[in-house]
């Protein structure tokens, strides 16, 4: 795809992108170094959501046990209402009432899991996700690093395997990767987005952040508002339009910042734009 070529021009030491089908998980095009190790930051807790809802199916918990705060359920964790700050593990709000976007909360999602499973997360997360998938390159390092984001590791060859899992799961049912990217949890329940600012609402799923109407946002100006993923601090992000039928994934090793901001949008239009013909 000669839309992807776009990523030589960004300000970045490395940038790799790769764009998968969802019929049938074909990649239709990548560019850059596709098996280089980049480090995630939030879209890891994409990975680490993922694993979860695995855990849900298998029994190891439910949605709504009780996890973190009084009040709060995984439920609460994975879609950042459970009223935990940032990055301290301190009570902001009553559960359910505000989006506050939450690295403690995946913290004590990931621990709750380790709890429940009698196995430690990094390895869970492997053998539920990553195995399966032949995501050999991937690897959640929950031994000095947070599951919410700095223990992430990936490459974009590994995320496109995990893109078209998104779009035709083999490891959940249908409807439970429907309800965490489709359904917003806790709707009308507004916060900050990162990077971006507050947003009334701040829709969310379970572990995705769902576009619908915001703006401006990370993806392209054309995707559809079913459009769900994440993006990283470290440069990267995944996002999948329903709409259009199509995962994205891009991934550099510069800080975001006023440069993603604005090149991420413009590659998702070209991407899309390219699609349509």
């Amino acid at each position: 795809m000669e839309s992807l070529r776009m990523i030589e021009t960004w300000p970045v030491p490395n940038a790799a992108a790769v764009v998968v089908r969802g019929a049938d998980g074909a990649v239709l095009g990548g560019h850059g170094p596709q098996q280089h190790l980049f480090p995630l930051a939030s879209v890891t807790k994409l990975l680490t959501s993922y694993a979860a809802l695995v855990a849900v199916e298998e029994g190891v918990f439910e949605l709504d046990d009780p996890a973190g705060p009084a009040g709060s359920t995984v439920r609460h964790l994975l879609a950042h209402t459970s009223g935990l700050a940032f990055d301290e593990h301190r009570v902001m709000a009553e559960p359910g009432n505000r989006r506050l976007y939450s690295n403690a909360g995946f913290d004590v999602l990931a621990r709750t899991l380790q709890q429940a499973s009698g196995i430690e997360f990094g390895r869970y997360a492997a053998e539920a996700v990553f195995e399966p998938l032949g995501m050999r390159s991937t690897l959640i390092n929950t031994a000095h690093k947070s599951p919410a984001g700095a223990g992430g590791l990936s490459t974009a060859a590994d995320l496109a395997l995990f893109a078209a899992e998104l779009q035709a799961p083999k490891l959940l049912d249908p409807s439970t990767l429907r309800a965490a990217t489709r359904e917003v949890a806790f709707p009308g329940t507004s916060g900050v987005l990162p990077g971006f600012g507050h947003r009334r609402p701040n829709d969310w799923g379970l572990g995705f952040e769902i576009r619908d109407g915001k703006a401006p946002h990370w993806t392209g100006t054309t995707n559809s508002p079913a459009t769900f993923g994440h993006f990283g601090q470290s440069g990267t992000f995944l996002w999948v339009d329903p709409e259009a039928g199509v995962a994205c994934v891009a991934l550099a090793d510069r800080d975001f910042g006023p440069w993603a901001a604005e090149v991420w949008p413009v590659l998702g239009d070209a991407v899309l734009a390219e699609l349509r013909g």
